[in-house]
């Protein structure tokens, strides 16, 4: 039986020893550089709260912490990675809710998401923006809608392959019966990129990506995907409130370790060490 990997879901993480270590071991963690894998590439919201963390973290923990972006797969090339990695708590993955999804959109992964990995901490939630260039002529989801349907293969959206955003386009073009073409990414990053310099017309990444561009005007927030309106944009409407049911994707950061045939000690000591870095 593989020993389960030390796996961290969101922003910042506390890991535990392998399997079989001692308790002192446990509480001497941690003793050397810590690396957290970021599986998309730079400038995306993932790596956007782990570059906010990890000087904190390092100060929490009294060791260097550092980020490696490995992306590819909608997160799969990272998460793999460090689901090879040994199991020492000194090789962690950021991911937010995505790296637990993807086991039900392929049927292989050379890993398992939700037996691999356990959560430690939940740190924060975000929500996603469904956004256009602004040459595209539509205010509203509905107008967006007419607009695709008279002009039928004319619109290309964009978001990374296989996590909540990808999926939320999708829905969105089935459930209108839009045509409109997706393309896949990396990551948020060069999807946004692209959505800038008009290359596809629609994305959907976080808040705290898209909330700088909209602002700035740069990029038209039709709607959002949280329950509520974002105080930062009160005239957007919810996905709800523009007559889009159940097409809503929340973000959630929380702090993730290995479980599977680890000292249950060791657990707790992470989650305990976890809660103390939200400080």
């Amino acid at each position: 039986m593989r020993t389960k990997r030390i796996f961290l879901t969101a922003i910042v993480a506390v890991g535990i020893g392998l399997a079989g270590a001692s308790l002192a071991s446990a509480q001497s963690y941690p003793d050397r550089l810590i690396k957290i894998v970021v599986p998309y590439p730079p400038g995306g919201p993932a790596d956007v709260a782990a570059r906010l963390v990890t000087q904190p973290l390092s100060t929490k923990l009294g060791q260097s912490v550092i980020i490696e972006n490995q992306p590819g797969g909608g997160g799969r090339t990272g998460a793999k990675f460090v689901a090879h990695a040994s199991a020492d708590g000194y090789t962690l993955l950021l991911g937010g809710t995505n790296p637990n999804a993807i086991a039900s959109l392929y049927r292989t992964l050379d890993f398992e998401p939700i037996k691999d990995f356990a959560a430690v901490g939940l740190i924060a939630f975000d929500s996603n923006a469904l956004v256009v260039n602004p040459a595209v002529p539509a205010k509203t989801l509905q107008e967006l809608v007419q607009y695709a349907k008279a002009n039928p293969g004319k619109l290309a959206s964009g978001a990374t392959v296989g996590i909540g955003p990808h999926v939320c386009l999708e829905l969105f073009r089935v459930r209108t019966a839009s045509s409109i073409v997706f393309i896949p990414y990396k990551g948020a990053a060069p999807a946004v990129a692209d959505l800038l310099g008009g290359q596809i017309q629609i994305g959907m990444t976080s808040k705290a990506v898209l909330l700088p561009l909209i602002k700035e005007g740069r990029l038209r927030a039709l709607a959002v995907t949280s329950d509520v309106r974002w105080p930062e944009l009160p005239d957007v409407p919810t996905m709800a409130e523009s007559a889009i049911h159940e097409i809503g994707a929340k973000r959630h950061h929380r702090k993730s370790t290995g479980r599977r045939r680890t000292d249950r000690r060791q657990v707790r000591g992470a989650r305990s060490m976890a809660r103390s870095t939200k400080g």
